[in-house]
């Protein structure tokens, strides 16, 4: 066991020679910089956590559930501004609701789930699978609506949507399992006794 110095003694373990672990040789437009690059990351991560609390408003979740299907109709009936619609519903979707006022919402806890399990995740585990199929069954849904074959077209987008539904049970399980964990991603709305 290794005694530790007293204040009084110098230590070697600052090469700048401060006790109080700045560096005295540091430039003020550096310390200014750093500190600049610090209030962007806070800023940056307030704004992520106020995308993903909007995100978790089940009228989010829930109305992107229609995406897929009024998409496939676009390209099949070749109707460009549904498509259109589609696309630009898909992107500004989790800005256009406000935050809930809680997390009792099964799809709530879907939106908040995904968040978790990609931040917190150790490695690729069986359930990313079903995000790695459903993007090559998407693309055939694309390509069969796109040449005008029904059934391929309804098949494939239902067994897109499926792996997608099989996916965000999942992560909402997960959420569950998981609040009292990773408890900096429990948002103040989810006031539920963990």
């Amino acid at each position: 066991m290794n005694p530790q110095p007293d204040d009084a003694d110098e230590s070697t373990d600052d090469p700048g020679g401060d006790r109080d672990g700045t560096d005295s040789d540091t430039d003020p437009a550096t310390a200014a910089e750093s500190a600049g690059t610090h209030a962007a990351e806070t800023n940056g991560s307030r704004l992520t956590d106020a995308l993903w609390a909007r995100h978790a408003n089940p009228l989010s979740g829930w109305s992107r559930v229609l995406t897929l299907p009024i998409l496939m109709t676009g390209i099949y009936t070749r109707r460009p501004r549904l498509v259109a619609f589609a696309l630009g519903f898909a992107v500004f979707n989790p800005v256009l609701f406000s935050p809930p006022d809680d997390a009792d919402a099964w799809m709530t806890r879907v939106v908040l789930g995904e968040r978790m399990y990609y931040r917190h995740r150790e490695g690729r585990g069986a359930v990313d699978l079903l995000n790695y199929v459903n993007g090559p069954i998407t693309a055939y849904a694309v390509y069969a609506a796109y040449r005008r074959r029904p059934v391929a077209t309804v098949v494939a987008t239902a067994l897109s949507m499926a792996t997608k539904f099989l996916f965000v049970g999942y992560v909402a399980r997960y959420y569950e399992q998981n609040r009292e964990r990773f408890p900096e991603d429990v948002p103040a709305f989810d006031r539920r006794d963990a």
